[in-house]
């Protein structure tokens, strides 16, 4: 009798390994065996939190604060993103669409799982796990090349071009890891006027705002109140290792993601939420900012010292601490490329590989979050490596 049952891909068969984590336990293992590595290759803040941020925790835990918090977060801190919104960019955000996650991949995770049903539009290259959320609702990311000559941001063009009747929605990222690049007021407006034309969903990735080296970097609420947001304590707050983050949803979709977090993770931590509430301090502020321009000070080296090797790059680094630098002058393999930097001459790099398909084989992403001695000495490895 004939089996007419149809083979289902399964979805985790397209769920790709995060690169950068395989090369960062690499570069430890060489390390426990005593060889000196020099890492550019993980997004995380060489800064230990800020003093404030850890003597709030040290006071939740001695307050006897571990117990679960509301599945949306403490009150007081969704209070203090309200007020944050209000005071940086000058748009009302009511605390009660914004919920507390455990880092914003929980975000990103929830998202997926509350928006994605079919095809969803993404930059090529664009941060990894993205696309594996993305595949994991065995949907399909929907990439569009995106080049140096275009500031690595998708243009309306392309929207048009690979918006299939199977998209759902658009999601974006400003800064973008890995490129660093930003969308100008004027582009994000027009996607938000794009993806509401089309009926589309639009998120935006604005984990690294505060990380910027620009004027004016807009959030997508002070364009478009239906926008969903992704953000984190990682980056400019640097507290990676807390695993907290937060999403801004429209009115409407606020119970749903409600209930799905008390489905997937119950609560963030209470003890990390804690302790961000002295993020908002003005003591905290002030070392945020200072931070701030040491990784300026960092991407300024670092972009001018590669450039003098021969790596092409960006001239808008506007965001986070990553240069994506082309390597043609000196591979066609960045996974090769950087298992040889590596092994042999101690410099960790995250192959280009890890984002995305277009052009990803002559691209690295060289990070900036060590520091300066640490980067002036990778970039004296480089140089005796290649020159």
């Amino acid at each position: 009798m004939p089996n007419n049952r149809i083979a289902v891909q399964d979805p985790l068969s397209k769920v790709n390994p995060f690169r950068v984590m395989t090369v960062m336990a690499r570069a430890r293992h060489l390390e426990s065996q005593g060889r000196q590595i020099v890492h550019m290759e993980v997004g995380e803040p060489d800064f230990s939190s800020a003093q404030p941020i850890i003597d709030a925790g040290k006071r939740a835990l001695d307050d006897g604060l571990t117990k679960y918090t509301e599945a949306i977060g403490l009150a007081e801190l969704r209070e203090c993103l309200s007020v944050h919104y209000r005071e940086n960019y000058n748009v009302k955000v009511g605390a009660d669409r914004i919920l507390i996650t455990p880092g914003a991949s929980g975000g990103l995770s929830l998202l997926a799982n509350l928006l994605v049903r079919d095809g969803v539009l993404l930059s090529d290259p664009a941060y990894p796990c993205v696309r594996n959320f993305i595949h994991m609702m065995s949907a399909q990311p929907q990439l569009i090349p995106v080049g140096i000559k275009q500031n690595f941001q998708p243009t309306l063009e392309q929207l048009d071009k690979y918006c299939t009747d199977k998209t759902s929605g658009l999601w974006l990222a400003s800064p973008s890891n890995p490129t660093g690049t930003i969308l100008e007021r004027s582009e994000l407006k027009a996607a938000c006027d794009w993806a509401a034309a089309r009926k589309k969903h639009l998120l935006v990735d604005e984990i690294y705002h505060g990380l910027h080296y620009v004027d004016d970097l807009p959030s997508v609420l002070e364009l478009d109140q239906s926008a969903f947001v992704v953000n984190s304590f990682s980056k400019y707050f640097g507290m990676t290792g807390w695993r907290l983050g937060w999403i801004v949803v429209p009115q409407e979709h606020v119970e749903m993601a409600t209930v799905l977090a008390q489905n997937m993770y119950i609560s963030a931590s209470s003890i990390s939420q804690y302790a961000a509430l002295a993020a908002f301090t003005p003591e905290a502020k002030h070392i945020f900012d200072e931070r701030r321009e040491a990784f300026r000070l960092r991407k300024d080296f670092l972009a001018g010292a590669l450039k003098s090797m021969g790596f092409s790059l960006s001239e808008n680094i506007q965001g986070a601490f990553y240069v994506y630098a082309n390597i043609s002058k000196f591979s066609d393999d960045c996974e090769k490329f950087c298992h040889e930097m590596l092994e042999k001459h101690g410099v960790a790099l995250t192959p280009g590989t890890d984002f995305g398909d277009f052009e990803s084989k002559s691209h690295v992403r060289i990070a900036f979050t060590t520091d300066m001695e640490s980067l002036e000495l990778g970039v004296e490895r480089l140089q005796n490596a290649l020159l």
